[in-house]
């Protein structure tokens, strides 16, 4: 896997993350407690497994801009604006809704957990938001040259001696 696969990659781990927090809450919303632990437990590797691979892509890579302009701009950067501060704030957040939860605290995790889960979901929906403002939609044009020169290199026939 090379570098530019991973804000896919990390488009995707938020997806499944989104799908498994919103899985989770039905579940526990109809008392079903051992799928709602499934879920959340999926949600937190996913989560965790995102993070990792994000901090990978971007000590290899950095920032990347955002080059669109008008009110498409605007709209971005309210999102990323939010997206950040709320992936910053969250990370606790899902600490002090999980240990209440591993030590049996119910009533602590439930108290908490009205909290983390709708930020949490918000901080996967608006990642898969971003990457597809950043990456898909509105691509920079150093993007569209990084990744035609990589699918170049991928098809180009080699030549050995």
């Amino acid at each position: 896997m090379s570098i530019e696969n991973f804000p896919a990659l990390n488009a995707t781990l938020n997806a499944a993350s989104t799908v498994f927090i919103a899985a989770g809450w039905w579940f526990i919303r109809r008392e079903r407690k051992l799928p709602h632990i499934a879920c959340m437990l999926a949600a937190l590797v996913t989560s965790t497994v995102f993070l990792a691979c994000y901090l990978i892509y971007h000590f290899n890579v950095g920032s990347v801009r955002f080059t669109a302009g008008g009110a498409v701009r605007w709209i971005y950067y309210f999102i990323l604006l939010t997206h950040v501060v709320l992936a910053i704030v969250i990370v606790p957040m899902v600490v002090l809704t999980v240990v209440p939860a591993l030590r049996q605290r119910f009533d602590r995790h439930r108290r908490m957990g009205r909290w983390t889960m709708p930020l949490w979901l918000y901080v996967s929906v608006t990642g898969v938001v971003v990457y597809f403002m950043l990456y898909r939609w509105f691509p920079s044009n150093e993007l569209k040259t990084r990744f035609r020169i990589r699918t170049a290199e991928l098809s180009a026939p080699t030549m050995r001696s």
